[in-house]
């Protein structure tokens, strides 16, 4: 019995010890303050269309995940996150999934998002999406493929393109 406690316990630290940086911008929170578990509730655009805008997160309502801070938009929302973040929070530490498919890690923004097979993916501007869209199976594919290799890496620092953080969503 302690050894399988022991062992359990392991391979959880273990397993958070390997994830890698979350990326924040200069609002200092994941997803630019934007709530995750909102986005499951919203309504998808077709492919090839801008997909509806976020839902703001608030100062009155975060969890620490991944070495970041998120914010939601209701209590119910970060009591959900926190019973299944991995569920929620976006892949590959919220860079751009087709920066990832490519070898890269650059920012994510959270405008340009998707929810593919239960997962939130977030991309780095418009023409980007346009390339990660054409083929999401075989982006998701490339990604995952390169993740391991850059999982472990530095988050990035650059800002997102044409996002104002100025006008960041998250609210008292």
């Amino acid at each position: 019995m302690r050894f399988t406690i022991t062992t359990a316990a392991f391979t959880l630290l273990a397993g958070a010890a390997f994830a890698g940086p979350q990326y924040v911008d200069e609002t200092g929170f994941a997803v630019s303050g934007y709530d995750v578990v909102a986005y499951f509730d919203l309504e998808q655009a077709e492919v090839g269309e801008a997909q509806p805008e976020g839902i703001p997160g608030s100062t009155g309502f975060t969890a620490e995940h991944n070495g970041a801070t998120f914010a939601f938009a209701s209590a119910e929302n970060r009591d959900t996150f926190l019973a299944d973040p991995e569920k929620y929070a976006p892949q590959y530490d919220g860079h751009c999934a087709y920066g990832v498919a490519v070898d890269a890690k650059v920012p994510g923004n959270p405008d340009l998002w998707r929810i593919v097979d239960g997962k939130l993916y977030l991309n780095l501007n418009d023409d980007v999406v346009d390339r990660w869209e054409d083929n999401i199976p075989g982006n998701i594919m490339l990604a995952e493929g390169y993740w391991d290799d850059l999982e472990g890496d530095s988050a990035s620092n650059d800002p997102v393109p044409n996002f104002s953080t100025s006008d960041a969503p998250v609210t008292n």
